[in-house]
């Protein structure tokens, strides 16, 4: 058998198995070409590179992020949105009813879940800021190196700009530059480019709240110790086969703080029956809440 054949059945399954997403077929052209152009990239025929993919991370991690379609954008579901200003400024109202016992500000914390190159969680920066809070902390994490170097810089091209509504552009600012970044992984000597395609990035301002963290979500570990007020995980189950899905959102819940909440696409997990978590009602919001440990 050639050395640039592409076993496309024994690739889907190494894919699932290393970060759980199960490609449809319609999306096999789009992984042949992931395969063949990181091939490339490392000088490689198609048998080299499988080779290689068990002892090289560096290579593991391109292909990867070839492979992964990190499709977001700004307020991409605002009723969504919509409700996390709600839970932060509750939040803020109890501290502030709590502020003569003496108790200290716990900060509000948000995890967006497979935020791609960040829009989610640079939209809930610009959400909370617009209502005058300081007390948070929205993290980001994506299983693509890609997209997590790509959100924390922030900058983004004119289209993602006309997402943002009116009273949020306060948090754009222009840019007008090529620039060269290096990888996250330091033993990757790799580096990343990216172009004058970006026109605009989010405004200083925000930085200090937001951070960004590679981190696949089939794995055990949490990306941090702490527990968050509200996790949003949308849009992208629907990779997933159902009892990972399961798993998933177990482990979604044990980092759910008690009387937290975990925000789905609308639609999506409708299977979820877990005995810690009760589904509120919401007309336009797929959200649980914790209700016990």
């Amino acid at each position: 058998m050639s050395e640039d054949y592409v076993d496309v059945q024994q690739w889907q399954k190494y894919i699932e198995q290393e970060i759980g997403f199960v490609l449809p077929d319609v999306q096999l052209q789009w992984l042949t070409n992931a395969i063949t152009h990181t091939a490339s990239l490392h000088g490689l025929s198609i048998t080299k590179l499988w080779e290689q993919l068990p002892n090289n991370s560096a290579i593991r991690q391109r292909l990867l992020d070839k492979v992964l379609i990190h499709e977001s954008r700004f307020f991409r579901h605002m009723p969504s949105v919509e409700f996390v200003i709600k839970c932060a400024l509750e939040h803020q109202q109890l501290f502030i009813d709590s502020r003569t016992d003496g108790v200290s500000a716990e900060l509000f914390r948000i995890w967006s879940v497979g935020c791609a190159r960040g829009q989610e969680a640079w939209s809930l920066a610009m959400s909370l800021a617009s209502e005058q809070l300081t007390n948070y902390s929205i993290l980001g994490t994506d299983v693509s190196q890609q997209a997590i170097i790509k959100a924390r810089l922030g900058r983004y091209d004119s289209r993602q700009q006309l997402l943002i509504p009116k009273r949020y552009q306060q948090f754009v600012r222009p840019l007008s530059a090529s620039y060269t970044i290096g990888n996250l992984n330091p033993d990757d000597s790799t580096t990343i480019k990216i172009g004058t395609e970006s026109q605009w990035q989010i405004a200083p301002v925000l930085q200090p709240y937001v951070d960004f963290v590679l981190h696949n979500v089939i794995e055990k570990q949490p990306p941090t110790s702490h527990l968050q007020h509200v996790i949003i995980c949308q849009n992208m189950l629907l990779y997933f086969r159902k009892f990972d899905q399961r798993d998933i959102l177990t482990r979604l819940s044990e980092q759910c703080v008690l009387g937290g909440y975990i925000i789905l696409a609308p639609g999506e997990a409708l299977f979820w029956r877990p005995s810690n978590m009760r589904r509120i009602a919401h007309p336009q919001v797929n959200v649980w809440q914790k209700t016990s440990a």
